[in-house]
């Protein structure tokens, strides 16, 4: 059954009564064929089959020092520290992530206006996009926490208002990616269902979510018979490299307890065809700084 907010058509049901997975109603690549970019054809029907695309060097490593200092610069600045969009780790009160990075730092906003990078959301989604999220993400070594199985369209859904599944997202890594330091995890092929998650959203949800997600969470059952239909490919990789994911995939990762950190900058791409409405399962938006409310196209 379908519902509507402000009078889109809810083709994504969650956080209702029960469990129900949904088979995608959009496609994963909207460019044609002819839609100019940096994505070879093989590369974009790889990505509608798993629902991911690695690169092995998206950035060089004179580019991930510039990077790492920056991140290291915005850690370390109590300011920073003090300001909302900073999320700190439960248990070491260490930062664990700062959202809006393209506004709070130059260095990072060029990044996001880089070719290399918005060119292939532009081929991606077919179209101009803007950034719905950012953030740099901080794993150091010896217990940082990982983050739960879930699909990031689900809450981008449920609590900022995304209608549809056109939007795009890349992890670049600036410290190396090991099998042992708290990768990246998805399951190929999840990305063509929608699982709708059980319970109702709390109010200012994000404040808990942020730091260990309770609600959009996946039940045991669901999560067993999908890693047993897909399995479960974790991303390495030297600093630099790049992981590009639909906003549908299952994915996660594990906690860090080696001495090497993992850290990296995620970016979030939606395409302005598919801007932000009211939420469709929670009382609430959440802050423009998690879930855009500027539909200014990157140029």
């Amino acid at each position: 059954m379908t519902t509507t907010t402000t009078n889109v058509t809810d083709l994504y049901p969650t956080r209702g009564a029960t469990e129900v997975a949904t088979p995608r109603q959009d496609p994963v690549v909207w460019g044609s064929p002819d839609t100019p970019g940096p994505v070879s054809q093989g590369d974009l029907q790889a990505l509608d089959r798993d629902g991911f695309l690695a690169i092995d060097q998206l950035i060089g490593p004179d580019e991930v020092e510039v990077y790492q200092r920056e991140l290291e610069r915005l850690t370390a600045d109590p300011a920073i520290r003090e300001d909302e969009r900073s999320i700190v780790e439960p248990q070491s009160k260490e930062i664990r992530s700062v959202f809006e990075v393209h506004r709070i730092s130059e260095v990072f906003a060029k990044l996001v206006r880089d070719e290399r990078v918005v060119g292939r959301a532009r081929q991606i989604l077919g179209s101009d996009v803007y950034v719905h999220q950012s953030r740099i993400n901080v794993k150091p070594g010896f217990g940082a926490s990982g983050f739960y199985w879930h699909s990031d369209f689900e809450t981008w859904h449920a609590e900022d208002g995304l209608s549809n599944m056109r939007t795009i997202s890349v992890s670049i890594a600036l410290t190396e990616n090991y099998d042992t330091n708290g990768g990246l995890m998805i399951m190929p092929g999840s990305h063509k269902t929608f699982l709708g998650c059980a319970g109702a959203t709390p109010k200012d949800n994000y404040k808990k979510s942020l730091q260990m997600q309770d609600a959009g969470i996946p039940s045991d059952e669901a999560l067993t018979k999908m890693a047993s239909e897909y399995g479960v490919k974790l991303f390495t990789g030297k600093a630099g490299s790049a992981t590009w994911f639909d906003c549908n995939c299952m994915h996660g990762s594990g906690d860090n307890i080696t001495p090497f950190p993992r850290s990296n900058v995620f970016i979030v791409f939606n395409s302005v065809e598919n801007t932000a409405v009211e939420p469709f399962s929670a009382p609430i938006r959440r802050p423009d700084f998690i879930g855009a409310r500027d539909f200014t196209p990157v140029k």
